[in-house]
């Protein structure tokens, strides 16, 4: 992609839309009907990435879990993205120092760790599911920005942050699932019980007095 080309040699401040159309052959006129700014040419680029994982998604064994398929997912995302980690160092490093443009990038990695999930086979209804997803976005984020830095061949530090990251969050959404049935059994049981208490029973209470005989 272009702009990733132009980002690996100059801050990403500095490269402007004539650049990127320049860079990719195309007029501006031709980019613009593309793209609306630099930040959707971005969530392009995401969006490209999450396609290519999912097409290398191998299928689950009969003994991975949901767990197992989610980190090879996420480690299969940092070797599709690795041609491009130079350039995504300097646009992290431009996005870090401008925190309200890093926020229009929340929704698209949501929408990207919901595609993991449930591509994943993991349970995606019910009340923790957007819980479950902001949790393995923030999973995904911290072993992002390790990724950036580990030089390693077999990212070693990238895959313990992961595994560590995983790990926790599977422990806390355990944790979460049974509260949630705990308050749920709760608020059945009391429904039962103030339910009941207003249906009638047919038998007069003490102060509706006797009951009239029929003329």
């Amino acid at each position: 992609m272009a702009a990733m080309s132009l980002a690996a040699k100059r801050d990403w401040g500095d490269v402007g839309l004539n650049d990127i159309a320049k860079e990719a052959n195309l007029s501006i006129a031709d980019l613009r009907r593309e793209f609306v700014c630099k930040n959707e040419i971005l969530r392009a680029f995401q969006t490209e990435v999450d396609a290519q994982v999912l097409a290398r998604t191998k299928p689950a064994g009969p003994d991975d879990t949901v767990r197992d398929q989610v980190f090879e997912a996420l480690m299969t995302r940092f070797e599709v993205m690795g041609p491009h980690k130079e350039a995504l160092k300097r646009i992290a490093a431009y996005l870090r120092c401008r925190p309200g443009e890093a926020s229009m990038f929340v929704c698209s990695r949501m929408v990207t760790q919901y595609w993991t999930l449930a591509n994943a086979g993991a349970k995606l209804d019910g009340p923790t599911a957007l819980v479950r997803i902001a949790g393995l976005s923030a999973v995904y984020g911290k072993a992002f920005s390790i990724w950036l830095d580990d030089d390693s061949p077999s990212l070693d530090k990238t895959m313990a942050t992961l595994d560590r990251g995983l790990t926790n969050g599977e422990r806390g959404m355990q944790s979460l699932e049974k509260a949630c049935e705990t308050v749920c059994g709760l608020v059945r049981g009391l429904k039962r019980n103030f339910g009941g208490k207003g249906k009638p029973d047919g038998k007069p209470s003490p102060e509706s007095g006797p009951v009239p005989s029929s003329a």
